[in-house]
């Protein structure tokens, strides 16, 4: 039997921009007496004039405007009316001249304040160079131009210092509890040689939790106190909700439960889907 082996990673960003841009109508064929199945399918592209330049995600504001946002990995999000004969995307932010482009790395997350039609604040998580590290910032919408916004208005929150090239993590979302959830991969190379994921004196490897309203101790943000290891004497990092990850490539709140969903993203032989409970490994 031929063996065919593709990389996970461009496995992932390929699914990902296939589940943002195309509708699926799909037909399924009862089963026959032998179990077997015929699957039948047709694809209809969502926005057929439009084209973008590696997208990674695809993000909406919640502020009640038809507008959808698609990251790029070099660093640029774009910005367009939700419909299907939308012919122009406007550069909402640029930042590519800060971010380390390539393989695993550029701008990987997006995510818009739960009061942004309020306040116009969203979060990103990109890579940069010099040194090798994950930020995670601040930016404000143009209080003049809602498809704008002000590159120059950045507050960096958090930065994480990176070992090698790839396991990036780099999804960031909003919970029903106001706190932001940050993914970040256990630093790289290949069988975790560093023992991060299972090491919480570490942020690498881990789902995070913080508290961005309320800035605390020289930081811009502050740690919920119920997360697992506020306060602890052990020397654990207080921001860590749950550890012992690859590579969270991408997750999401089940909008039902609310339970968190992650896709971490396996080595040689599998993948995980992990259902993530505070504090667990």
């Amino acid at each position: 039997m031929k063996k065919i082996i593709m990389n996970r990673r461009t496995f992932a960003i390929c699914f990902l921009t296939v589940l943002s841009f195309v509708a699926f109508i799909i037909s399924w064929k009862a089963s026959n007496l032998l179990g077997e199945t015929q699957n039948s399918y047709s694809i209809d592209l969502a926005f057929p004039q439009l084209v973008f330049s590696q997208p990674v995600g695809i993000v909406t504001a919640g502020d009640g405007t038809n507008r959808l946002f698609v990251i790029e990995q070099a660093g640029v999000i774009r910005v367009f009316e939700n419909s299907e004969t939308v012919a122009v995307s406007n550069v909402f932010l640029n930042i590519s001249s800060q971010v380390l482009f390539g393989g695993e790395q550029g701008l990987l997350g997006l995510a818009f304040h739960p009061n942004y039609k309020v306040n116009g604040y969203f979060f990103v998580d990109y890579v940069a160079e010099n040194p090798l590290r994950t930020v995670i910032s601040r930016y404000s919408v143009s209080p003049n131009n809602p498809n704008q916004a002000q590159d120059n208005s950045e507050v960096v929150l958090l930065e994480v210092s990176q070992p090698f090239s790839n396991h990036k993590g780099g999804q960031i979302a909003f919970g029903a509890d106001g706190y932001l959830y940050i993914g970040l991969g256990d630093g790289g190379s290949g069988g975790d040689p560093f023992g991060n994921a299972q090491n919480r004196s570490t942020l690498l490897g881990k789902i995070l939790r913080i508290n961005v309203d309320l800035p605390s101790q020289g930081r811009n943000y502050s740690i919920p106190p119920d997360n697992p290891y506020a306060g602890n004497a052990l020397g654990y990092k207080e921001e860590i909700y749950a550890y012992g990850f690859r590579n969270p490539w991408r997750f999401s709140f089940d909008s039902l439960t609310g339970m968190l969903w992650v896709g971490d993203v396996g080595q040689d032989r599998q993948e995980e889907i992990d259902l993530v409970q505070k504090g667990k490994n």
